[in-house]
């Protein structure tokens, strides 16, 4: 343990990074597709001589550099702050193995964010063919960061095995572009630009469904449907684009998403699988409700149902990022890094030394629980909390300790047929460690009996027949 643990009561620290990833997903894929969108539209617009619906696409732009550049920037600060917090290693390790990466995305992000102002704030004040440059500057930049920050993340479901082969050696820069272009690069890059995409026609078609002016409406009609058609290619594009995904990922990882196909008939339907379709099924639904609320009847269309697409649109999002987390377990950097920061090179280490040997959180000697809740913070709290989210007191309530210990035996171990392989890390530390886990772990299960002990329960009352 080289760092603290950052302890979030009920939701946990990984609920935090996710809330503020899926607000901030929503905008940085805005901000990449809506930067094609506007050059693109401003175009289209001077070609078709509807010069009267420039104020609109003004109107849509100003939306487009608050939300991008306020919103956008914040919560970007919100997820380094979070990452930082909940999983320090994982972000040296990225931080370490990609700083030149970062360094080339952050010079892209400052021109998006000096080319989007410069946008909005020249309308009408320089000639149109600059106006439109400046506009495809913005797009190119906003394109390039994806293209940067999409390598990385990719790099932590399927790092590839040239950089495991070199990983904690010291020469990991010289796998460089072979961690960056890794196997899930490309499908990862096409699934997030045909959402980029889809999120630009989303949010035009809600700047235009405030548009009531009479005089308009002709022009509308025609913006509205154009939007409208930017959700083809994700329509089309995902299946394919996800089939590409699944043949590039892990073993392990395949097997995680479809272990709920293939146990639908017992009963074992798995959460992970359920994302995953709802992903798919949300976005086709995304699709057809475009069709008939958008471009079908465009003029019929009010805010409430542009931002119940934008809703539809959140919860795609959400269930294609918990999806991809979930299929990367128990690690936080497939092969390299587990879900609780610890390195797979070093579970040998931990088991023979000691998995607090070296930390600088320990505890004061000789109190066992207090030891335990050390251990649990430091093995445990990656994905579970006490009472709230993925509750120990809640999966431990009426095991002893006998049973606990058995438990933590088995997780220790580890062997190759165990269920909890596939999800969760294995155990490190002494014997005195593993005992001392054992005994703060019943005073959370003791915790979960006298609370259901003390939960009055209905008792059904006899029915007399008249």
């Amino acid at each position: 343990m080289n760092y603290p643990v950052w302890e979030v009561p009920v939701i946990g620290g990984p609920w935090v990074i996710g809330i503020i990833s899926i607000f901030h997903v929503l905008i940085a894929w805005f901000a990449v597709g809506g930067g094609i969108y506007l050059p693109m539209a401003e175009s289209k617009l001077y070609k078709e001589g509807r010069e009267d619906w420039i104020p609109i696409l003004k109107k849509h732009s100003r939306l487009f550099l608050i939300i991008t550049s306020v919103f956008g920037a914040v919560s970007g600060v919100g997820i380094w702050f979070s990452i930082g917090l909940v999983q320090p290693e994982a972000t040296s390790t990225l931080i370490h193995n990609f700083v030149f990466g970062w360094a080339i995305e952050w010079v892209f992000f400052v021109i998006e964010l000096a080319a989007a102002a410069v946008y909005y704030y020249t309308w009408d004040r320089i000639p149109k063919q600059l106006h439109l440059k400046v506009g495809y500057l913005y797009a190119i930049s906003s394109f390039l960061t994806l293209v940067i920050i999409n390598g990385i993340l990719a790099f932590m479901m399927t790092p590839g095995q040239a950089w495991l082969d070199v990983a904690g050696t010291g020469t990991e820069a010289s796998k460089f572009w072979l961690a960056f272009f890794n196997p899930t690069y490309f499908p990862s890059l096409i699934m997030r630009t045909l959402a980029c995409l889809s999120l630009a026609g989303i949010y035009a078609i809600i700047t235009y469904s405030m548009v009531t002016d009479e005089n308009l409406q002709k022009s509308k009609v025609v913006m509205v449907r154009w939007s409208a058609k930017w959700l083809i290619p994700m329509v089309v594009g995902l299946p394919f684009a996800l089939l590409w995904m699944f043949a590039a990922m892990n073993p392990e990882s395949r097997e995680i998403l479809t272990l709920g196909y293939a146990t639908i008939g017992s009963g074992l339907f798995t959460g992970v699988t359920r994302i995953a379709m709802l992903t798919v099924l949300t976005t086709f639904t995304i699709a057809g409700a475009v069709y008939f609320f958008a471009f079908k009847y465009p003029r019929d269309l009010t805010v409430w149902h542009a931002c119940a697409l934008l809703g539809l649109a959140a919860i795609a999002t959400s269930s294609t990022e918990y999806a991809r987390e979930t299929v990367r377990k128990p690690y936080v950097i497939q092969k390299h890094m587990y879900s609780n920061s610890m390195r797979v090179s070093e579970v040998e280490k931990f088991n023979q030394n000691g998995y607090m040997t070296n930390s600088l959180w320990t505890p004061v000697m000789g109190d066992s629980v207090k030891l335990g809740e050390v251990i649990f913070r430091g093995q445990c709290m990656g994905c579970h909390t006490t009472n709230g989210y993925r509750s120990m007191t809640k999966l431990l309530q009426g095991r002893d300790l006998k049973n606990i210990k058995i438990f933590l035996a088995d997780l220790h171990k580890m062997p190759e047929d165990s269920f909890h392989k596939k999800y969760m890390p294995p155990l490190v530390g002494s014997q005195e460690e593993r005992d001392s886990l054992a005994d703060y772990l019943e005073t959370l299960s003791k915790a979960g009996r006298k609370k259901e002990e003390a939960t009055p329960t209905m008792k059904p009352v006899a029915m007399s027949t008249p």
